[in-house]
């Protein structure tokens, strides 16, 4: 059974998993509690959610979770907000944006508001939540930064601001003061503070000591069986039945090309097996090895504009946090994969032995090493770049990878230098045999694209 975290601007991923490990999904929305509930996991933290532009998560989505014995933890965002509201029935909220909201001192949705990039930029910040702007205030007050009466300035010209516009340089700008504020502007850098990403840290510190101790959570009392409520859970239950079974149809049809089916099969289990691998070791791919994995696939899927992405995904029956997911697995297995080097060249070559390519890859890599050698010392050389680009756009019908240096590694080379030289010597035996038509057939022997 797993811990689920909402999360998404307030915290990056790899910062949730050094306090807990746990399945990390998307800011929560309407339906998403209730989704997560019917897998039984050991407990549930909510950080971000959506205010405005989706529906947001039902109280009586989380009142659920709580009758089910599920314990609910909420801070620093919509967490936060949910929390002070559903104190009293037994959700548990940490940090001092939940006590803000639970006494009063703070009440709009607005103070943790913030906007925030695309799920596959990792929900990026782009404003500052009206929370921080407090706390930074409080605290340039005690360094002596900003006076009372200024920081009261730009208390009132940041919730002037709508919470999309609050960025230091436009409440600074919106701020009408009449002593300067160089002094603060050269200390906010460093002395800015994160009220919410402090707030999340302290809960998932919390939600650890909870689960460590193994602490029983007894069931709340009862949710109200209303229409309304009974309406979302018909409308999400019957989103998984109607994907469980287009899942099935799916899988028949699949089996009826054996050998793709046997193909993706094994692709599917080495992604399951690397899953288990990672989790063991403590290998999770980082944001840059997800980003680099988008970005091949969008070039090799041709979904370069936002748009075709989005429509992509709608019609794979994705959403963005499956289809990162996706990517993770695939970061995964070539994590796995670059691990087993050393054993793996062993165990190709069982492999090649099986399919039948053995004896006729190996006389080519023989008369190649002849050749080759005779070239050495007749300083035969060829150009680098040209040989790149015959490989890949004639070879290989596509453009030269951008990142070379991660293309080599998944092919189980040392690097960027050791993939251009694989290259530079093929396009020179390939130069040197393509006048010979016996010769130039056996080039294609085993090393065609695909499969």
């Amino acid at each position: 059974m797993s811990v689920i975290v909402f999360v998404g601007p307030t915290l990056r991923a790899e910062a949730v998993r050094e306090h807990l490990d746990a399945t990390i999904l998307p800011p929560v929305q309407q339906g998403d509690v209730y989704r997560v509930v019917r897998d039984r996991p050991r407990a549930i933290g909510i950080i971000d959610g959506y205010f405005d532009g989706v529906p947001s998560v039902w109280h009586k989505e989380i009142l659920w979770a709580l009758e089910q014995g599920i314990p609910v933890f909420g801070s620093a965002s919509m967490g936060a907000l949910r929390a002070a509201e559903l104190a009293e029935f037994g959700m548990v909220g940490v940090g001092r944006v939940f006590e803000d909201y639970l006494s009063g001192v703070i009440a709009d949705d607005d103070e943790v508001a913030v906007l925030h990039g695309p799920a596959e930029l990792g929900f990026l910040p782009l404003s500052e939540p009206m929370v921080s702007i407090r706390a930074t205030l409080a605290e340039a007050q005690k360094a002596e930064v900003v006076s009372a009466d200024d920081a009261q300035t730009l208390l009132g010209a940041a919730k002037g601001l709508h919470y999309r516009d609050r960025v230091w340089d436009k409440v600074i700008g919106a701020a009408e003061t009449s002593s300067g504020l160089e002094q603060f502007q050269n200390w906010l850098p460093m002395g800015q503070v994160d009220a919410k990403g402090n707030d999340a840290r302290e809960m998932l510190a919390t939600m650890a000591r909870h689960l460590e101790a193994g602490n029983e959570t007894s069931a709340s009392q009862r949710v109200e069986r209303t229409l309304a409520w009974r309406e979302l859970r018909a409308r999400v239950d019957a989103e998984v039945v109607e994907h469980a079974g287009d899942a099935r149809a799916l899988v028949d049809e699949l089996r009826l090309d054996p050998a793709l089916y046997a193909r993706l099969r094994d692709r599917a289990a080495l992604n399951l097996l690397s899953r288990d691998a990672a989790h063991r070791q403590g290998h999770e791919p980082d944001r840059d090895a997800l980003l680099r994995q988008m970005s091949d696939h969008r070039m090799e899927a041709g979904l370069l504009r936002h748009t075709d992405l989005m429509q992509w995904l709608q019609d794979n029956d994705l959403t963005l946090a499956q289809y990162e997911a996706m990517l993770a697995d695939r970061s995964r297995t070539d994590l796995t994969i670059a691990a087993l080097t050393d054993d793996l060249d062993t165990a190709l070559l069982a492999e090649l032995r099986r399919s039948g390519s053995y004896v006729a890859l190996r006389a080519r890599a023989r008369r190649k090493a002849k050749q080759i050698s005779r070239l050495a010392n007749s300083n035969g050389a060829a150009n680098r770049t040209q040989s790149l680009i015959w490989y890949f756009e004639t070879r290989l019908d596509q453009p030269v990878p951008d990142d070379l240096e991660s293309y080599a590694v998944a092919l189980g080379l040392q690097g960027r230098e050791a993939l251009v030289d694989l290259i530079e010597t093929e396009f020179l035996f390939c130069q040197m045999n393509r006048s010979t038509a016996d010769q130039e057939r056996d080039l294609t022997v085993g090393i065609q694209p695909g499969g």
